[in-house]
């Protein structure tokens, strides 16, 4: 495998083994390996468990999901509308059981964090807010690539605002030679055009190369600018430790379906730092839910919005139960365990993985994502220089689920909640085999 000239070893290698009983060695040790019976795996053509790398894309069901969602079912059967006060939980309080395990995820405080809408609903919701535009000042700065619909997103916004996308965009791509964005490209341009720019809007872990951003350098720099700082975290929610609250980012929005394996399309949510949340006169788009809970069914009584504090305050709509419930089995799971051991382990999976491919033939992949694991989460992105299609086809037939970004990039994802080293083992086994 072709590796980055300045690449430097694992420090866990010294443990690892390239081979099958060495993979078991580190399954056997591994104080996590008892979580796996905690989810529901696709069956691969053999009838035994697939080989899921595919976490970064959909998270798999966690086991207690189907009892979460009966519950709900059976109160709403048994006591229709008194289940939104006389439930197991509540419909009316439901989204607040996320207070403080929502809040321990991300590295926030309790009250900056809400689960609600989707990603995408939550960032022009925020931005409705932060991107607050100036004649001089109105730039948004984004890393290159952006999810699509990061870039989507802020182009919309920029055009709603009345000025030109192709003007307003700012976008930091690697340099030539590279495969990701260097922390120093952002702190320069931050310095240079500091004063052109009103919002950065970055990805914390790159969708594309899985790299990790020195996000609270970042933030001092953009706020040493005058901008405002927020994150898409869709790939780093669940995946890496986060201290939103002390790094100062000003708002963040995230999924829950990859790494928190809370179902196809299920509620994201947001981070609103509180020196925010606690300004209720700042301008957002409301809706009744978002109101202060002493009047929200005052209704025609009490018309005007008084939003409540905190992120809470940006809420919409009354919270959609069933969507929501698949949180309580998955969010559980992070409380069990914590995201300092679930790290751990996944620096050690990945740290695996690279010494498996290392040990593939020269020429034939790449590693595009960092060698430091400071600097990535469970993500492996790799440049496949031969025959892609062939190799997607070789995997498939083997009983692994990756995913393909054209033209011929490979992710990887081994999760730590229920990936095992002997997965890792027999991905590159597979690999081996097609290169």
């Amino acid at each position: 495998m072709t590796s980055a000239p300045t690449a430097t070893p694992n420090a866990a290698s010294a443990s690892f083994a390239p081979t099958l009983a060495g993979a078991r060695v580190l399954d056997a040790t591994d104080p996590l390996a008892p979580l796996r019976s905690e989810f529901l795996f696709p069956r691969a053509a053999n009838g035994e468990p697939a080989l899921y790398f595919c976490g970064n894309s959909l998270g798999l069901q966690p086991r207690g999901v189907r009892a979460a969602l009966d519950e709900e079912l059976e109160d709403w059967a048994r006591l229709a509308v008194d289940a939104h006060f006389e439930g197991r939980h509540p419909w009316y309080s439901y989204h607040e059981q996320f207070r403080y395990s929502g809040a321990r995820l991300v590295g926030a405080r309790p009250g900056e964090v809400v689960l609600m809408n989707s990603l995408t609903v939550n960032l022009h919701l925020l931005l409705a807010s932060f991107y607050r535009p100036t004649a001089k000042r109105y730039r948004i700065l984004i890393d290159e690539p952006a999810f699509p619909s990061d870039r989507y997103v802020v182009t919309s916004q920029l055009a709603h605002h009345g000025f030109d996308p192709r003007e307003g965009l700012l976008t930091v791509a690697p340099r030539p030679g590279a495969h990701t964005v260097a922390p120093e490209q952002l702190e320069e341009l931050l310095a240079s055009r500091g004063d052109e720019i009103a919002l950065v809007l970055l990805g914390a872990v790159n969708f594309f190369s899985g790299q990790l951003f020195d996000l609270p350098r970042l933030a001092r720099a953009a706020h040493a600018a005058g901008a405002t700082f927020g994150l898409d975290l869709a790939h780093a929610a669940g995946n890496v430790e986060l201290a939103l609250h002390d790094w100062e980012v000003d708002f963040a929005a995230w999924c829950s379906y990859k790494y928190l394996n809370a179902g196809p399309g299920a509620v994201a949510g947001a981070f609103v730092h509180e020196r925010h949340g606690a300004n209720l006169a700042l301008p957002r788009l409301a809706g009744w839910w978002g109101n202060d809970p002493v009047t929200r069914f005052q209704m025609h009584l009490q018309p005007e919005f008084v939003p409540r504090s905190g992120a809470e305050g940006w809420q919409l709509s009354n919270p959609p139960i069933l969507a929501l419930a698949p949180l309580r089995s998955s969010l559980a799971l992070f409380d069990r365990v914590g995201m300092p051991a679930l790290r751990q382990k996944s620096e050690r999976l990945t740290g695996y993985l690279e010494f498996l491919l290392d040990r593939l033939p020269g020429g034939t992949l790449e590693l595009i994502t960092p060698r430091t694991p400071a600097a990535r989460g469970c993500q492996l992105s790799l440049l496949v220089r031969k025959d892609p299609e062939r190799l997607k086809a070789a995997l498939t037939a083997g009983g692994a689920v990756c995913d393909f970004r054209p033209p011929n990039v490979l992710r990887v994802a081994p999760v730590p909640l229920y990936n095992r080293f002997e997965d890792v083992f027999r991905l590159f086994e597979l690999l081996r085999q097609a290169s």
